[in-house]
């Protein structure tokens, strides 16, 4: 059987505002054809990237924010990686079914690790016992590590997300992409680019800041879509969300601490969260909150607090969820989504003295929820950047080094998603190559059989 091989461009945050200073991404458009596509609830990345390999809404497939409380853990655990966490069949599962001999690459897409693809990139720190954190990455094979890293050096972690994020990690994938199109040639080709997310959520999607990442992500992009087009490879570039303009932060943690719903430890000083023995508590991710509540007796209340939260739109129980496709299991009892213009916190502790000290730095892994302050150097410490300066330099020389630069002020954030989008024009787009599926517009749940289509399988 023989099988078109089709390239998928993640490219984040890419809005119909943007494209035009995109012009080697718009030709894509218009070699085949442009369309809205319409994403799931909520609209971040780990979601929507699995809604878009499966086709499912997430009460099916069960990844229904970038992190979640696992009540059979008692932890709210953010930015896992593992596969299986994702369930029903992915596309390249179902292409297989049709053409045992399909081969994929899924490079730098979420949920990569133990993924039952032919060749992995995703990125992945060396975690040291002595607490230091070095820039690496994982591959499957574990060769293509080897080849990467003699072709371009070591992948570039700390331009991939945190204050000093820029197109240098962007430049690096995309020059991974085409070495892996060259000696492997996949068959379906995941390739994430994640420039478009760093200055529109610093800045602002309307910022001039934002138009020159797209410039600089369209520069970048150029080298690798010329080399598909002179394959013959059929391009999909998309994006799982439009990044909106907000100016409110939305501490909803606090409001329920300040409400005795919320309960913390301490250590040294440090207040820590303690889902195990607070009544509520929410894992808030950029626009979205799912609220944990331990007794189903509390949900009046704890509603009546969120109703009362400046800043909340809308509070959704296991009926309105349903309505929204994320009533699963692993979602809060309550779902809290912010106004337009309004962003949501993890933010717990009442005094910023007692703020744990992971908050300070670039720790994904250990906040319970999400922080954007994290692409921002603390703009109250003047020596900042010259304290990071010599924190890498301590690092390079193998000395354990805490980059504690981030700011505890949110206010400093000025774009965020999550929301389904109010105007097309701040949503996602998808763009193909190939006229002969064009549509105005295609659902988040559809791109898996358009791509098995394009494969030449469906």
């Amino acid at each position: 059987m023989t099988t078109r091989q089709v390239a998928v461009l993640c490219t984040v945050g890419l809005t119909p505002r943007l494209l035009g200073a995109m012009p080697h991404l718009a030709a894509i458009g218009q070699e085949g054809f442009t369309a809205r596509l319409d994403t799931v609830f909520p609209a971040v990345t780990a979601t929507v990237q699995a809604t878009l390999t499966t086709g499912l809404l997430p009460r099916d497939h069960g990844a229904v924010a970038n992190g979640w409380y696992h009540r059979d853990h008692g932890e709210v655990m953010m930015w896992r990686q593992h596969n299986a966490l994702v369930h029903g069949e992915k596309v390249w599962q179902a292409a297989r079914r049709k053409n045992p001999a399909h081969t994929t690459a899924y490079l730098c897409w979420w949920w990569a690790m133990g993924a039952d693809v032919d060749t992995i990139l995703t990125p992945r720190p060396v975690y040291h016992y002595d607490g230091r954190k070095s820039p690496d990455c994982y591959t499957k094979p574990a060769a293509l590590r080897d080849e990467l890293t003699a072709l371009q050096g070591e992948f570039p972690l700390f331009h991939y997300w945190g204050p000093t994020a820029s197109i240098a990690s962007t430049r690096w994938i995309a020059q991974a992409a085409r070495h892996i199109d060259a000696t492997r040639r996949p068959d379906l080709s995941f390739i994430y680019l994640p420039h478009l997310d760093y200055d529109l959520q610093r800045h602002g999607p309307h910022s001039p800041q934002a138009l020159r990442a797209a410039r600089e992500a369209d520069t970048a992009l150029a080298p690798l879509l010329a080399d598909l087009r002179d394959r013959g490879t059929t391009v999909v570039a998309l994006a799982e969300y439009g990044i909106s303009p907000v100016s409110r932060p939305v501490d909803i943690n606090r409001a329920l601490r300040r409400e005795g719903l919320l309960s913390v430890s301490t250590q040294r000083g440090m207040e820590y969260l303690d889902p195990c023995t607070s009544r509520a508590f929410a894992v808030a991710d950029h626009q979205a909150a799912h609220v944990y509540v331990a007794d189903p007796a509390d949900i009046p209340r704890v509603r009546d607090v969120l109703k009362h939260t400046e800043g909340i739109d809308e509070i959704w129980d296991r009926t309105q969820q349903h309505t929204y496709g994320i009533d699963h299991p692993n979602a809060g009892e309550l779902v809290a989504v912010t106004e337009p213009d309004a962003w949501f916190t993890y933010y717990y502790w009442l005094d910023d003295t007692r703020a744990p000290d992971f908050a300070r730095g670039v720790e994904i892994h250990r906040k319970p929820g999400y922080d954007p302050a994290e692409l921002f150097f603390d703009p109250a410490d003047r020596a900042v950047k010259a304290k990071a300066a010599l924190t890498l330099l301590r690092k390079k020389a193998g000395m354990r080094a805490p980059l504690t630069v981030v700011p505890l002020d949110p206010a400093h954030v000025r774009g965020s998603h999550g929301r389904l989008p109010q105007d097309h024009r701040d949503g996602p787009l998808l763009l193909c190559s190939d006229p002969g599926q064009e549509r105005d517009r295609y659902h988040a749940t559809e791109v898996k059989e358009l791509l098995l289509r394009l494969n030449g399988l469906a």
